[in-house]
């Protein structure tokens, strides 16, 4: 089964390439990583790069573990040689994040307390690394 992820990340890759710049193929390859990460571990992902209505803001996943609604922000590093791929979400990209969450969360009609935001970090290595830190940050209360 494993052989089948490659060559439908393979053939994805190949398609991006060809529409845009390598760091953004890059970001995708994390995402792609991180979603079967977390499906492999009973999340079920119902978005992929979610967007507000007027395009300010993405989540990287959302997903649903259990009762929880679970924003996600992935984050691929070549190496950690400046930081951990974790230590780039900041205070001004936890509320960026949050922003868009409440968006989401208030179409989904998901209470507010319902919610946790997990960072999965990704290093490029053979194999690629993948950290996942659950409730990474708490949500400002509603």
């Amino acid at each position: 089964m494993e052989w089948l992820y490659r060559l439908g990340d393979a053939a994805r890759d190949a398609a991006r390439r060809r529409w845009w710049p390598v760091d953004h193929a890059a970001g995708r390859r994390g995402e792609d990583l991180a979603h079967r990460y977390l499906k492999s571990r009973g999340f079920t992902v119902v978005a992929r790069n979610y967007r507000t209505a007027d395009g300010a803001g993405e989540i990287d996943l959302v997903a649903w573990e259990g009762e929880t609604l679970v924003f996600v922000e992935v984050k691929l590093r070549a190496s950690e040689e400046l930081g951990t791929p974790a230590q780039a979400v900041d205070e001004s990209k936890r509320r960026h994040l949050e922003r868009v969450a409440r968006d989401y969360a208030l179409r989904a009609g998901v209470d507010w307390e319902r919610v946790r935001f997990d960072i999965v970090a990704v290093v490029e290595a053979d194999p690629p690394r993948i950290e996942h830190f659950r409730d990474a940050f708490a949500p400002r209360p509603a």
